[in-house]
């Protein structure tokens, strides 16, 4: 299947009509359709991961489907809270957890947590204990293996997410009078596109997980593997399978002997139903190199600087010309703001969109918006057949003070 389907690319068009500026689309009814068979099995509980995207018709369809969410924000949670889900369905992830948002988080109802560290546990226990209420908390623990690999999220490599398995062995959890202890959580690898893989590295954190919980003194009864599940960024990559990776899931399942196992999507859930379209400035020729100047880069798709891996590209109209390679740069003046290298027509010019796709996930609100004042791109949404804009593009006068 391509990236851009002949309807999308219709339904492009038809905004360019009246849009100047970049802008985002999300097809909702295609993204519907995709999350129904996620949920409909018994083997993991699924949240969604809200940091892929935030947007309140994203977060309202994700409802629909029947997830529940993952929130690591005072901000995320209100939004979340805002669509109408209810806080029982929330779980309170992220490495930095001060006390005056976990009493945020209990004030509104909030009553599953993952702990990232020693200090975390105290403040949940101290403010649970103020409050009068009762918590689920699972322990989020790094693993370190010398062959491991690195990705953005740390594979191998020591980050701020949790602690590992010598760091919490002095934890006395009898010492918490107000928190239940029922599982662990781990979740150290981004983007992984092989079943094989991921198997193989969920196999290797059971026996240690396990050992964990027994030394801690408390049965696991929850096995978060948080997310990880990747979509594929270039033309003929390999796409995971749902019904095998299900298959996968449940063998861990039986290995580790919870009750209950969950993960947190975020890319695997939304990443295929977003494009991001991009008016072409100029095209130039230096050192021998075809470059492409355009109207958003970094500032509303960061991704490809810090992963560099760009997301995909086509030219909006139809072009019988010859391809060739271009770089293709965005308008803040840094040579950080690169887009990546592409095979477009050669006859691209300044009257010319660029469409990006997969940006359903890690889009705007991972970008850096302000740098150099330009506009914040408009997002619009493809819901039951129709288009609707759901937040218009914001110049900057707007929102600087």
């Amino acid at each position: 299947m391509p990236f851009l389907s002949t309807a999308h690319r219709q339904v492009i068009e038809q905004i360019t009509q009246s849009e100047q500026t970049p802008f985002f689309v999300y097809d909702l009814d295609g993204l519907l359709a995709h999350l129904k068979p996620l949920t409909e099995q018994s083997v993991v509980k699924l949240w969604y991961a809200v940091k892929a995207n935030p947007l309140s018709k994203v977060i309202q369809t994700l409802d629909k489907a029947g997830f529940d969410f993952d929130v690591a924000s005072s901000g995320e949670l209100n939004q979340v809270l805002k669509q109408g889900v209810c806080s029982s369905r929330v779980l309170n992830t992220g490495p930095a957890k001060s006390k005056p948002q976990i009493q945020h988080f209990l004030s509104q109802g909030v009553r599953t947590f993952v702990a990232e560290s020693h200090n975390q546990v105290h403040w949940l226990n101290q403010v649970a204990s103020e409050q009068n209420v009762q918590l689920r908390v699972l322990l989020r623990v790094q693993l370190r293996w010398p062959d491991g690999e690195k990705n953005p999220l740390g594979g191998d490599s020591l980050t701020p997410f949790g602690l590992g398995t010598q760091q919490w062995q002095s934890l006395d959890i009898n010492a918490f009078k107000a928190l239940n202890f029922v599982g662990l959580h781990i979740f150290q690898w981004g983007n992984m596109l092989s079943t094989q893989k991921l198997t193989e590295l969920w196999s290797q954190m059971v026996p240690p997980l396990l050992a964990l919980a027994d030394n801690l003194g408390f049965r696991l009864q929850v096995l978060d593997l948080g997310g990880g599940l990747g979509i594929p960024y270039q033309e003929g990559g390999i796409k995971l399978v749902w019904t095998q990776l299900l298959d996968s899931l449940a063998s861990i399942k039986a290995a580790s002997g919870v009750e209950e196992l969950w993960m947190e999507l975020g890319r695997f859930a939304v990443g295929e139903y977003g494009h991001y379209a991009n008016p072409v400035v100029e095209q130039k020729q230096n050192y021998g190199e075809h470059q492409l100047i355009v109207a958003g880069g970094i500032n509303h798709i960061l991704r490809p600087a810090v992963t560099c891996q760009a997301f995909p590209c086509e030219l909006l109209r139809t072009s019988t010309a010859a391809k060739r390679d271009y770089l293709i740069h965005g308008p803040l003046c840094t040579a950080l703001d690169h887009l990546g290298r592409h095979e477009l027509p050669q006859d691209i010019n300044e009257n010319d969109w660029l469409v990006f796709s997969q940006c359903g996930a890690y889009g705007f609100t991972e970008s850096m918006p302000y740098f150099l004042c330009h506009e914040l791109p408009a997002e619009y949404v493809i819901e039951h057949g129709e288009i609707q804009c759901i937040r218009p593009a914001v110049a900057a006068n707007e929102y600087l003070r």
